[in-house]
């Protein structure tokens, strides 16, 4: 009796562990995820609380994130510590996040990196020292955080949707990792994305702008660079490309206000290289070579802010025709190695991806803006020419 009673419990327990087991896996976290993906109706109430005009007064996402960030144990005295590198823009905000990122790691920080959309896997948006979080860790870490929030909800519906919880998640975890720097991609405009619930930043960078999710942040360059320019705070370093004239007066206006040094990046043709290294990068457009030059200016800001240096002399940089309200300081000129490491080898799939079967040849690329289609017809007719 003792040896069948003995049985009956290790096969009750047994069939408990793997109960367990399927409520907290990856599967499972992803299910509940998509659970908070935003219907109709609250799509819709969003892009009325957000309307032109009502941006900052009727959102509620930066109070919102405080709350969820509060209910797992980030206040946002603790998310100060997080030191972060933070991009906005309409074109090329991934591929430079992907170049700043590798040139970080490549100088020996470590890193995180919170970017959107994902293509396969919902993983791909959290990466670590440039890989992507394996299911398992993702699966801790969301049960965790699914838990904490489901537990001290104030009422029904009271939790984060879908990119918000990820956001959450993403903090959470850069934190607990004690990554040196995280680099991390704006999800939808700047001003009131989730992602700016950041108090303290020591750099900033803005990609090239365009008109783009035009009925949230407006049917004008001005009205998107206005959004844009909401990740800039107080006493940040700030960095941006050549832009519209019209974009560039609000992002020269929002950088003083704020009392932030802005910053316009050099032509890429004007940095200085190892001699015994090529400058050319694996994506031959001008496009990417203006995402380049941001990500080298991202990446050295930050290692000289925060006192550790790779090579920072130089000579200043200023764009002619707009230099009120531009920064006069210097900017790094001489790459040094590790930085062209890092340009070359970084890789970023969905964007200028060319694929090599034995029957035939694949190019990938997510352009989603009349722009960004253009460039990417640049791109593959370049390819196509060398055939």
């Amino acid at each position: 009796m003792t040896s069948i009673g003995r049985i009956c419990r290790s096969v009750v327990n047994s069939k408990l562990c793997s109960r367990m087991s399927s409520t907290l896996s990856y599967e499972n976290a992803v299910q509940k995820l998509n659970s908070l993906q935003s219907n109709k109706e609250s799509i819709a109430q969003i892009l009325k609380d957000i309307s032109l005009g009502q941006r900052e007064e009727k959102c509620t996402n930066l109070k919102d994130m405080e709350s969820y960030l509060s209910r797992v144990g980030v206040p946002l005295s603790r998310l100060d510590e997080l030191s972060v590198i933070h991009i906005a823009g309409t074109k090329g905000k991934g591929s430079t996040s992907a170049m700043c990122e590798s040139i970080l790691r490549h100088h020996g920080y470590s890193t995180g990196f919170f970017s959107s959309p994902h293509l396969v896997s919902v993983c791909e948006r959290i990466r670590l020292n440039g890989e992507v979080i394996s299911k398992d860790k993702f699966a801790d870490y969301f049960h965790g955080l699914y838990e904490l929030l489901e537990t001290s909800k104030r009422h029904e519906g009271d939790m984060p949707k879908y990119f918000s919880f990820l956001t959450v998640m993403a903090y959470n975890i850069f934190l607990q990792e004690k990554v040196d720097v995280a680099i991390v991609e704006v999800g939808i405009g700047g001003v009131v994305d989730y992602t700016n619930v950041l108090r303290k930043v020591p750099v900033v960078g803005v990609t090239s702008l365009g008109l783009d999710h035009t009925s949230i942040l407006g049917g004008t360059i001005e009205q998107i660079a206005r959004a844009k320019s909401g990740v800039m705070k107080r006493g940040c370093a700030a960095y941006t490309v050549e832009q519209p004239i019209g974009a560039m007066g609000v992002l020269v206006d929002a950088a003083r206000a704020v009392e932030c040094p802005l910053h316009v990046v050099p032509d890429y043709k004007e940095y200085h290289f190892p001699k015994t290294m090529k400058k050319e990068l694996q994506v031959d457009i001008n496009a990417y070579y203006t995402n380049a030059s941001l990500a080298i200016q991202l990446a050295h800001a930050w290692m000289r802010i925060k006192g550790r240096p790779a090579l920072t002399n130089g000579n200043a940089y200023k764009s002619e025709g707009i230099r009120d309200g531009l920064s006069a300081e210097p900017l790094i000129r001489q790459i040094p190695e590790a930085t062209v490491e890092g340009l070359q080898q970084c890789r970023w799939p969905g964007r200028y991806q060319v694929e090599r079967t034995d029957y035939a040849q694949f190019y990938l690329d997510g352009a989603h803006t009349k722009e960004s289609v253009e460039i990417c017809a640049e791109w593959f007719q370049r390819h196509a020419d060398r055939l």
